[in-house]
Parts: C-alpha cells; structure tokens; sequence
C-alpha cells in the first residue's frame, strides 16, 4: 500500500506499506479498521488503518456501516473523528488506484464520496482532530466534519493535482465553500501542503493545540457540544449545510421551517423557562442516555 507524503509542489516522499501475499491480505482484510470508542454521549471514530490510515476499498466500506449505525443512534451526540497520534489520514491507496480502470475508479470514487457525504449528514455535531498528516483523502473527510482541531505540527493539502487528477470525494467543493474560491483554487492548483498555523489563518481549522492534546482537546468540545439541546443542533447542522446551496430565500424558508419544529421540542421548553427562572446559560438539556453500547 502507498500512498504520497509531499514536501512541496516539486518533490514527494512515497511511503509503501509491505505488499502482502493473497491469504495475508485475506486476512488483513478480517481485521476491523475502524475502531469506536465510547465516552459517555460522544462516540470516537478511530481510523485504525497502519501504517497510513490510506483509503482503500475495506476501510471506506467499514467507515460508511460504522457511520451509518451511528446515524440511528439516539444515544449519540457527537462524534470525532480521529486518526490516531501519529496521524489523521494521508490519503487514499495510490497503488490500488493506479491499477483501476476507467470504470472501476468511477464506482470506487462514488462509493467514497458517498461515505463522506454519510458523515457530513450525521444529525450530530462531527469534529475532526487532526494529528500529523491529512491529505488527499484525509483531508477530505476532515471537510465533511462540523468542527476541525489540528496539532500544531499537522499538516494538510489536497496534492491530487501532483498526481495529474484531482480530488474526486468534496475536496474541490467542500474545501471551496469552507475557504473561498481563490484561496481553494490556490491549494488545488498546487497541491502545496499548509501547516496548522497557515490552517487556521485561512480558515481550514477552527482551533490548533499541542500534538500530544488533540484528542483531549477534540472530546473536550464534543461533550460541550453533546450537552445541548439535540433538536436544535441538527436543525443549526440542516439550516447552514441545506441553505447556503440554495437561494437566501429558500434558506430562510428552510429555517423558519425548522425553527417551528424546534420550538416544539421539550429542550425549548426547558430552555426558554430556565432563562426566565436562572438566566441565560443554565438550562440542562434531556439525555436520552450514556452514549452507545
């Protein structure tokens, strides 16, 4: 397995796992790659996938059944998304995707854009916590989460353009609409790399720690997060992701939509009669438990 690990626009360093035999690689694909770990409301979603976390066709097929049965799980109320400490994702198999056909690498890409766009859809906030590298294909899935905490020795790139293609799983739109068309194009165009502090300043991530507090730190904001009121969150999720691909006044249908649903709910009940009785800030939203089996 290989996958491309870019110094700059001119130079890259491929790193290949051992090439297995037929039985091994058999095997290998026995083993689960995706790993969950359960925190009270907040679910981790660990890539467990070495040396690379790289994407290929079992990773992505796990990935996608572990999101959807997270999707239909009340008991959930957030969800990071996390590579392990040495890094997030540095992108997909190159060597697999050398080998496909035409047809072969449309039905894989979709399957893929697929799974992405199965975590961007998830009812509960996502954060991604970026350690190490997050390329290609990593980065992309770090675009379909809500919130993005990276170490502050991440770095991140979409480098497809070095490889004669481009993204193909919502780098080009979602990247676009999280960081403005030219700047987009920059990245896209040159395939350079961007470290944690050139991330935050354009945007790409919300917040930069210690490599070693990543994970701490991504938990941290999930449980904050995992605290509110469920409804309105989706809601806030559906309003922002739903409404700025339509016309301002399809988004404002939307939301005065789902703002009528919400306020029906028990948690504005809740909060609206703890603001009149405490204040602002104080209301405790129902749980409807601790988190997934």
């Amino acid at each position: 397995m290989c996958a491309e690990l870019y110094d700059d626009v001119n130079t890259s360093t491929t790193i290949c796992a051992s090439v297995s035999s037929p039985d091994s690689a058999d095997e290998e694909a026995l083993v689960p790659r995706i790993r969950l770990d359960t925190d009270g409301p907040v679910v981790t979603v660990r890539l467990d996938h070495p040396p690379l976390n790289a994407f290929d066709t079992v990773l992505r097929d796990e990935l996608a059944a572990r999101v959807r049965d997270l999707a239909d799980e009340p008991r959930v109320r957030a969800v990071v998304l996390y590579g392990g400490e040495r890094l997030f994702a540095a992108g997909a198999d190159v060597r697999a995707l050398a080998a496909m056909d035409v047809e072969e690498v449309r039905g894989w890409n979709r399957a893929l854009q697929r799974t992405f766009d199965e975590v961007a859809r998830l009812p509960m906030p996502v954060v991604a916590a970026i350690t190490g590298y997050a390329l290609g294909g990593g980065l992309e899935l770090a675009l379909a989460a809500d919130h993005r905490i990276a170490a502050d020795d991440a770095l991140l790139g979409q480098p497809e353009v070095l490889l004669g293609i481009i993204p193909g799983s919502g780098g080009t739109q979602r990247l676009t609409r999280l960081i403005g068309p030219s700047r987009a194009k920059n990245l896209l165009m040159t395939g350079r790399r961007v470290d944690a502090a050139e991330a935050l300043r354009l945007g790409l991530v919300d917040e930069v720690v210690p490599a070693a507090e990543v994970h701490t730190a991504a938990l941290r904001y999930a449980h904050r997060l995992a605290e509110g009121p469920a409804a309105a969150l989706e809601a806030i999720k559906e309003a922002v992701d739903h409404g700025t691909d339509t016309a301002m006044s399809t988004g404002l249908a939307l939301e005065r939509a789902l703002f009528t649903g919400v306020f029906a709910t028990k948690d504005a009940r809740t909060g609206l009669q703890s603001f009149l009785d405490q204040g602002p800030g104080k209301a405790r939203f129902e749980n409807p438990g601790q988190g997934a089996p």
